[in-house]
């Protein structure tokens, strides 16, 4: 979430005519995010979040809202959409596509507890499921070939570490990224800032705005990386167990998936250091717009790599063991 497009009290209000929700009490930008512009918009009949819609494509904006209204009709605690006059969830605001969807209680945890992580893994197998009946479908739009492609445009901007890391981190994700994998309707964006608790009770699932089909896997290795990480961007042995015990228990992983999950919690941490990087070289002008550090998340590459490293290592070992054995 960020402030790009600039909203007047005025212009909110005017807007605000097209729906059934009273009148304009307060408007507020929320600085948190990269993508869109948002504001907490309190009415005389309650409190919702406004969405300028900057960069998606009109065309997705559809199966976003629609996968809203399904998964809150699932009891996933998500926003819901709220429909204009129209009966429309997406409206015109500022020659942008916009929208309004309730706002939930609650605040982000930068320090989740292991209940609170719990609490998210659970609530993460819980949407995978929910999601599968959903009516409408969309790929996942910045997979391995987004990745791909914003690696060519970065290059020039990159020095010759960067660019030579990304360059071998996507060809790697490109020849041994497993198919085959579970897939269905992903988050791809669960980072603790987009989950709220009201105390140990998670109370809302934020920003679905990067959803789209993919492995589950992804999605599952995307939270962990964020959730679960050291400061030392190494992954917290006892979070990441509660975490992945909370989703196995509502959607047991395959032995496929297990043992591709080394290779993506690379592709989770390649796809984030290439979009902040994308953010950090080619920024867009916003009036409250919080930078994501890249070095954050080419930190946890660097140490999801080597982990993949000792992973193979150690399979490869037990094979030598167990034929000597035989």
């Amino acid at each position: 979430m960020s402030v790009f497009t600039p909203l007047s009290t005025e212009q909110a209000a005017a807007w605000l005519e097209d729906y059934e929700l009273g009148t304009l009490e307060k408007l507020s930008g929320i600085a948190e995010g990269v993508q869109n512009s948002n504001f907490f918009l309190d009415t005389t009949l309650g409190r919702y979040v406004l969405t300028i819609f900057e960069q998606a494509p009109g065309e997705q904006l559809p199966f976003h809202m629609q996968l809203l209204a399904h998964l809150a009709g699932q009891g996933i605690p998500c926003p819901a959409p709220v429909a204009n006059r129209r009966n429309e969830y997406v409206g015109q605001l500022q020659g942008k596509p916009a929208v309004i969807v309730s706002r939930l209680p609650g605040s982000a945890e930068s320090s989740p507890t292991l209940a609170q992580c719990a609490a998210i893994g659970e609530m993460l197998a819980k949407l995978h499921l929910a999601a599968q009946t959903c009516p409408v479908q969309l790929a996942h739009q910045r997979d391995i070939a987004w990745c791909a492609c914003v690696a060519m445009h970065l290059e020039p901007w990159l020095d010759q570490d960067d660019a030579a890391l990304l360059r071998d981190e996507v060809r790697y994700q490109q020849s041994a990224r497993p198919t085959g994998l579970p897939r269905g309707i992903i988050h791809a964006d669960l980072f603790r800032d987009n989950v709220l608790f009201v105390g140990e009770q998670l109370s809302g699932l934020l920003d679905f705005y990067f959803a789209g089909v993919d492995d589950l896997l992804f999605d599952l290795a995307v939270t962990v990386n964020d959730w679960c990480a050291t400061a030392t961007a190494g992954l917290d042995a006892e979070r990441s167990t509660t975490l992945l015990a909370a989703y196995g228990r509502w959607r047991p992983l395959l032995a496929s998936e297990q043992a591709a999950w080394p290779t993506l919690l690379r592709a989770a941490a390649l796809r984030f250091w290439a979009s902040r990087l994308y953010d950090h070289h080619l920024p867009r002008p916003g009036e409250l717009v919080i930078e994501r550090d890249p070095d954050t998340y080419r930190s946890l590459l660097l140490a999801r790599r080597a982990l993949d490293s000792r992973h193979a290592c150690l399979a490869t070992a037990t094979r030598a063991a167990s034929i000597s054995y035989l």
